[in-house]
């Protein structure tokens, strides 16, 4: 049975300079696995934003990189890189971690999928140089991830 989990993601600080978020979909792992790396998935859900990726680009394998771009309200663009570092296809990526917007506080992103009964945990953990990298990106206001894990929902029941 399919649940509406919108808003559901959670942000927590783990230790100081990791943050976790998670979130629960109601799909087997291998398409959330799907949904977050296939260019044609992804252009679906990543953007927050009005306006979508303009820029989707995965070189999905160790030493590929991905970018990620769209035009924020007011014509900014807003833009994600990283290199894959590596790939367990369906329950793990590890990739490096850029926000063009925070050009210093490069991160090192662990995503890991597991799945019951249908039902997909996804946690995603960035892991900063150090405290200062980290800053207070994670700590207040994470609506654009809110929203982009309920595009992602919403995705995936079309898939499904």
């Amino acid at each position: 049975m399919r649940v509406n989990r919108h808003g559901s993601a959670t942000t927590e600080l783990i230790g100081d300079r990791e943050v976790k978020m998670q979130r629960v979909f109601d799909a087997p792992m291998s398409l959330v696995f799907d949904a977050l790396t296939k260019p044609e998935h992804v252009r679906a859900h990543f953007s927050p934003d009005p306006n979508p990726l303009h820029i989707c680009e995965i070189d999905l394998r160790v030493g590929g990189t991905y970018h990620y771009a769209w035009y924020v309200p007011g014509d900014k663009e807003c833009s994600f890189r990283g290199t894959f570092l590596e790939i367990e296809r369906p329950t793990r990526i590890v990739a490096t971690w850029l926000f063009e917007g925070w050009p210093n506080d490069e991160a090192v992103e662990t995503m890991t999928l597991e799945e019951v009964d249908g039902v997909t945990t996804l946690t995603d953990v960035l892991k900063f140089k150090d405290r200062t990298s980290l800053g207070d990106h994670f700590q207040g206001n994470n609506e654009g991830m809110q929203t982009s894990f309920d595009q992602l929902e919403d995705l995936l029941a079309e898939l499904a």
